[in-house]
């Protein structure tokens, strides 16, 4: 499963809409959509953003393992 799939897949999970994400990571919904749809590469800054409002790993999103939980 590539990133941007995971990424439409925590959104529908928590049954939100493109929108809703985008303001809650603070950034233009028409960048969100790119990550999601496009396959658009995301900086380190956007990918921890993104780990933290879900509550997964950075490792999970990019596809390194398939374990969603953070390592603390």
């Amino acid at each position: 499963m590539t990133f941007n799939e995971r990424l439409k897949l925590l959104r529908t999970e928590n049954k939100l809409t493109q929108d809703n994400v985008a303001k809650g990571l603070e950034m233009p919904t028409r960048s969100y959509q790119r990550l999601e749809s496009d396959g658009a590469k995301a900086q380190f800054d956007t990918l921890l953003k993104i780990a933290n409002y879900y509550g997964v790993s950075i490792d999970w999103l990019v596809g390194r393992t398939d374990k969603r939980e953070v390592n603390r």
